[in-house]
């Protein structure tokens, strides 16, 4: 009549197993989307700032080239009379000679004269 009874087993919660695990894999798929993105847009930023500053280092070596070779202006046509009166400043005394010297060292250092220049206004002072 009476069965023995069974032991009585716990009942087990299951997971769900549909929507919440397909929640997770959205979230975290357009959260490492996202950082990805990011992360090119700032390696891209990097890179046109490490070109922008190349071609301002371009700019600047050329602008200082530039300056280098060509002289801002022409010298003054005054300083080349200077040799014909070289012969009169040596007879009237060697006083004349070294302000003209003088006055050369002082246009190299202007920027006026070139270091050639000068060197062979100075030749033909002393000549």
């Amino acid at each position: 009549m009476f069965r023995p009874m069974r032991p009585i087993r716990p009942v087990r919660a299951v997971r769900p197993v549909g929507r919440p695990l397909a929640r997770g894999l959205v979230v975290g798929g357009a959260a490492y989307a996202a950082g990805r993105a990011g992360a090119r847009r700032a390696a891209e930023e990097q890179d046109q700032d490490r070109a922008i500053a190349e071609l301002q280092a371009e700019q600047d070596r050329a602008a200082q080239q530039q300056a280098g070779q060509q002289p801002a202006y022409a010298p003054p046509p005054a300083a080349a009379p200077a040799p014909a009166a070289a012969p009169a400043a040596l007879a009237a005394g060697g006083e004349d000679v070294a302000s003209k010297l003088a006055q050369l060292a002082q246009l190299v250092q202007q920027g006026l004269l070139t270091p050639e220049e000068f060197a062979a206004a100075k030749a033909r002072l002393l000549a």
